[in-house]
């Protein structure tokens, strides 16, 4: 895409409303003709913008761009210092991986439209399609043992929760960190790691959010059942402004956790908790152990309750019984 279409969507995606002519064609120094050519070529490329008559402009399509969401998500300290949009990607969280290893610097959020090869936790597949999902990753270097990292995915799923909590009061957590709507999942959070003894290099959050279903229709091979955004939510914001709530609530939960630990986050995961005080069971990967989920330890190991003993599952895939 040329940059003077780019500027273009740039300036439709910051404004909420109709952009005129005469502004656009001031801010990109071209006459008004000149305007109209590019946007009929987006229009063209499928991208949706209403023309209206001695107003202006309008975007109507729904597309990520880096430039709306920083200026929707404001100051923020750490996450978000640097944002990047790409059209498709094999897997953002492979990317800021690829990055961070080039010495690529903390705080970066990489979010694109189409992932071809997403993954979920356990090496399972993300199935998004293009335009349909928030799809984004985040780069931190905390400077932090490997031991301290556990908690981090939890708090990551009480900030998305926190910022989409005023959209959906039923949403819930699931340990690890799910976000489950009505026992159905509506985003998913992977954490990869790299590190030394003693020393943490990078960790890399990729965070799925369903948005809008799939247009044929869920997979029929999901494992559980799956929920978009603006299925149930009670206003239907668009992605930008979706992605820049959650680097508000993501910033300022990473800061706090940096100060404090998983301590102030405790409670609140576990008053969202779908499987608070139920009985479960976890897959850890060699067995799975049954039990009621009694609470969460100081690292954010699961509390279980098996019998006389109570037992600290460190990573597993819980499951809700009946």
């Amino acid at each position: 895409m040329s940059h003077i279409r780019q500027q273009i969507l740039d300036i439709l995606s910051c404004q909420d409303g109709i952009v005129s002519g005469d502004r656009l064609a001031g801010k990109l120094s071209l006459s008004r003709t000149a305007v109209w050519k590019h946007i009929h070529h987006l229009k063209n490329q499928g991208i949706g913008i209403e023309s209206v008559a001695g107003k202006g402009y309008r975007l109507t399509s729904d597309i990520l761009n880096a430039r709306a969401i920083a200026r929707l998500a404001g100051t923020r300290n750490h996450i978000g210092r640097r944002i990047t949009v790409v059209p498709h990607i094999d897997s953002t969280n492979a990317e800021l991986l690829r990055q961070a290893e080039q010495g690529a610097e903390s705080g970066q959020v990489l979010l694109t439209e189409q992932q071809t090869r997403g993954r979920g936790r356990l090496g399972r597949n993300w199935y998004s399609e293009p335009g349909q999902a928030l799809t984004f990753s985040l780069l931190l270097r905390p400077s932090l043992p490997p031991e301290a990292i556990a908690s981090l995915p939890l708090v990551i799923a009480c900030a998305m929760h926190q910022a989409l909590h005023d959209q959906l009061p039923e949403l819930q957590l699931k340990w690890p960190n799910d976000l489950l709507w009505q026992g159905a999942k509506l985003g998913g959070i992977l954490t990869e790691m790299r590190a030394e003894p003693g020393y943490v290099q990078a960790v890399v959050i990729g965070i799925g959010l369903n948005i809008r279903p799939p247009q044929q229709g869920w997979p029929d091979d999901l494992r559980q059942p799956a929920v978009a955004l603006h299925s149930i939510a009670r206003q239907s914001a668009g992605r930008n402004h979706i992605a820049a709530q959650c680097l508000q609530a993501l910033d300022e939960s990473y800061a706090l956790w940096l100060e404090q630990g998983f301590a102030p986050f405790r409670d609140y995961w576990w008053r969202f908790h779908a499987a608070s005080d139920q009985r479960v069971r976890v897959y850890n990967g060699r067995e799975y152990i049954e039990g009621l989920a009694k609470g969460l330890d100081h690292d954010g190991a699961l509390l279980l309750q098996t019998g006389a003993s109570l037992q600290r599952i460190v990573a597993g895939d819980l499951e809700v019984m009946a």
